[in-house]
């Protein structure tokens, strides 16, 4: 038999095994396919609005009796016992939010979404998506939110979203006898990316009750490959959360969803009313906005630095760790309590619409220290949760509750317990202390202003929430969505626009966003959707790096496992050489978890001979699928004789004979755009010149990033850094 027909008859033969998919099945395995997604897809926004319904209903009655305890003893003028009821409880909560998280489940801390984002631009962290995470993530975020840190909620809703999402779509589980056929429709990358999509837009919709806010979300920030049907699915996922959460809501304004408050699920439903603004209100919604840009910038710098020393600290060991997240809590639990104790008390107004002074739960005017019929204003924002603060902050016909100094003391206990407190090893989300924080000082604006507006100061608190967020997290649709969607106010809607705009332009003149920077400091490889400059300046062959490791056509079991030990690579090169092929030629690539699969089975041959079409009868198409969380297995793991290491395996048929390829001489830029749209982990690189070896490197990721690009031609560094230096004096020139 000729070279080009053993050729055509291993194509046919991997085409067997590698595409008995849903679309070469009939009518019913499509119908199969279809069905499944869309069902996933009720189920991931049934049990994460569920467990966002949980979340809050933990932390409001943990919270709140914390809170009512200290309050009665500070009722009974027992301040000490009061202090130290606080703080330890705080302190209790903390440490065990810490221990879970750093003995049980690692990739739990943070809020996650960074972590979600890489995987949905290629970067698979390990453990990021397993049941140990999922449990530790919900138990550790209601545990570290009710302690009293600067830290929400909203964020690790995401990673719990995507987390479900993820178990869900992985295709079953051979250890739980979870291997139903319908369910393997899904192992592939494709489908798990787009359930995890999914699932982090319910995140957003059940930590914020804002389903369209949610879909906007997973659009602008999370998802790196968008299509038309991936927006539907997750509308709705988002629609289903939306249903449950309004059915569960009537529970909540019942008052019995929780024991300091009514629950976090309505904290920003405050506004029903018309609202009318000048054009007198413009300027200082420009001024929110510039304010928000500044302030966004500098809090994304200073938080960028910490969690860096925080890494240092970290990398010391877990006693570390702990004891990191404890001197935190109790610095905090120290703030919390004492500030109060500097504003001076108010006399309760007497047109107050709800009962003054509040003792023992949530409300505007918290007690604390104060004699009968006055309030501590300062109290009302600090000795509260996160939730009612925003609300306290976002309520209106209250212009004369706050003092100046008190507001300027909360504004600097947010901005700078914020930034401490997201980078212990605990479950910590970023959207409501930046919320809040934002909310301060927008506050701060609207008493400047006073009478010059005809804006009551909550909604300055709103423009101010959401410049900081647009500073911070430089998102522009989604956030003015969710804002909206929070607020139940679309009369807003063009001063919200118009503040988002100046605070996204303003910070990004200095700095990127809070979860690149993260995502940065974590060493994820993440390929932005722009090209830099100076990537036109390079070719594909001037950034390829060696020792390249190539597989014969029929390989060596010994070079194989040797390969396999002594490398850390996830694709290979096949190539054929002469009696196979006229000439070396590539065939394709293969990757490592199909050779350690092979391996495993061990179909090895004792020739070097093709191997015939039985031979396949013992590979189901199943067996070289994409894996779910758990651990798939290594090569370390597997053991071999001195006879079978002498023996050979054929790779023809479970080889990619059709790989992406680029030629040596291709433009890097061009090279970039290919890979990220595509959604590759390799492109092959070939060479010019024909004589030459059939293939002259592997492009992944890493050789995209700018750290390995300038580490190997430094020159273009000044070049980089020349253009950075003149693009601050453009923005502001654009103003």
């Amino acid at each position: 038999m000729s070279a080009p027909s053993k050729v055509l008859i291993m194509r046919l033969l991997r085409m067997i095994s590698f595409k008995q998919d849903w679309r070469s099945g009939g009518k019913i395995q499509i119908f199969q396919y279809v069905f499944m997604k869309w069902l996933l897809c009720f189920f991931i926004g049934l049990i994460v609005s569920l467990i966002g319904f949980f979340n809050n209903l933990a932390v409001e009655n943990i919270a709140g009796l914390k809170f009512v305890v200290t309050s009665n003893m500070m009722l009974a003028r027992r301040f000490g016992m009061a202090f130290l009821v606080f703080s330890v409880s705080n302190l209790i909560l903390t440490l065990f939010a810490s221990i879970i998280t750093a003995f049980i489940a690692p990739a739990a801390a943070g809020s996650g979404i960074p972590e979600v984002k890489a995987y949905l631009n290629g970067v698979d962290a390990p453990g990021i998506f397993s049941l140990r995470t999922l449990i530790v993530k919900i138990i550790g975020s209601i545990s570290a939110v009710s302690s009293s840190l600067f830290v929400g909620k909203a964020g690790p809703m995401v990673h719990t979203g995507a987390c479900v999402a993820a178990l869900l779509g992985q295709g079953g589980s051979k250890r739980f006898r979870l291997t139903w056929r319908w369910l393997c429709f899904f192992k592939n990358d494709r489908d798990r990316r787009d359930l995890v999509t999914c699932g982090s837009a319910a995140g957003i919709a059940a930590g914020f009750r804002a389903p369209v806010g949610g879909v906007l979300f997973a659009l602008e920030e999370m998802a790196s490959w968008w299509r038309s049907v991936l927006l539907w699915r997750s509308f709705f996922t988002t629609a289903v959360v939306a249903i449950v959460l309004r059915a569960l809501i009537d529970f909540c304004l019942s008052g019995k969803c929780g024991l300091f408050g009514k629950g976090g699920l309505i904290m920003f439903d405050v506004y029903s009313a018309s609202v009318t603004y000048h054009l007198t209100d413009v300027p200082p919604a420009l001024a929110l906005g510039v304010i928000g840009g500044i302030f966004g910038s500098l809090f994304n710098f200073l938080l960028d630095k910490v969690l860096r020393i925080y890494n240092l600290i970290n990398e010391k060991g877990v006693v570390y760790k702990i004891s990191l997240a404890c001197a935190i809590s109790v610095s905090t639990s120290c703030l919390l309590f004492g500030l109060p104790w500097l504003a001076s008390c108010q006399p309760c107004p007497s047109d107050a619409s709800e009962s003054c002074p509040t003792i023992g739960r949530s409300g505007n005017f918290k007690k604390f220290q104060c004699p009968p019929g006055h309030y501590n204003d300062l109290a009302s924002l600090i000795f509260n949760t996160n939730d009612d603060a925003v609300r306290n902050l976002f309520s209106k016909n209250t212009n004369s509750e706050f003092q100046y100094s008190s507001i300027l003391i909360f504004f600097v206990t947010c901005f700078f317990l914020t930034i401490f407190s997201c980078g212990i090893v605990a479950p910590v989300g970023l959207f409501v202390p930046v919320i809040v924080t934002g909310a301060s000082y927008g506050r701060f604006v609207g008493m400047l202003v006073g009478s010059h507006s005809s804006l009551n100061h909550g909604l300055y608190a709103v423009l101010g929430a959401a410049s900081f967020l647009g500073g911070s997290m430089r998102m522009t649709v989604s956030l003015c969505v969710i804002i909206l969607e929070l607020t139940n106010n679309l009369l807003l809607l063009p001063l919200i626009m118009l503040v988002l705009l100046i605070s996204k332009t303003v910070a990004d003149a200095f700095n990127g966003n809070i979860f690149d920077l993260i995502m940065k400091a974590k060493g994820f490889p993440y390929l932005e959707t722009h090209v830099e400059p100076y990537m036109r300046q390079l070719t594909v062959g001037d950034v390829v790096t060696g020792p390249l490791q190539v597989f014969q056509g029929i390989e060596k079991v010994g070079n194989i496992v040797h390969v396999l030990r002594t490398t850390r690579h996830n694709g290979f090169p096949v190539i054929d050489e002469p009696p196979l092929s006229e000439s070396p030629v590539l065939y394709g690539l293969i990757l490592r978890a199909h050779l350690i699969e092979l391996l495993k089975k061990k179909a090895f041959m004792s020739a070097m001979v093709p191997t015939s079409i039985d031979a396949l009868k013992l590979f189901p198409a199943g067996d070289f699928a994409e894996r779910g969380s758990g651990n798939g297995d290594r090569i370390e793991e597997l053991r071999f004789t001195e006879e079978e290491m002498e023996m050979f395996l054929d790779l023809h048929p479970f080889t990619n004979a059709s790989p992406y390829t680029v030629v040596e001489t291709m433009s890097l830029a061009k090279a970039l755009i290919l890979f990220r749209d595509v959604g590759l982990r390799h492109l092959m690189v070939m060479p010019k010149i024909s004589g030459r070896s059939p293939v002259v490197g592997i492009l992944t990721r890493h050789d995209f990033m700018p750290e390995h690009i300038l580490g190997l031609h430094p020159f273009l560094i000044r070049s980089r850094w020349k253009r950075l230096r003149i693009r601050v004096p453009r923005v502001f020139k654009f103003f």
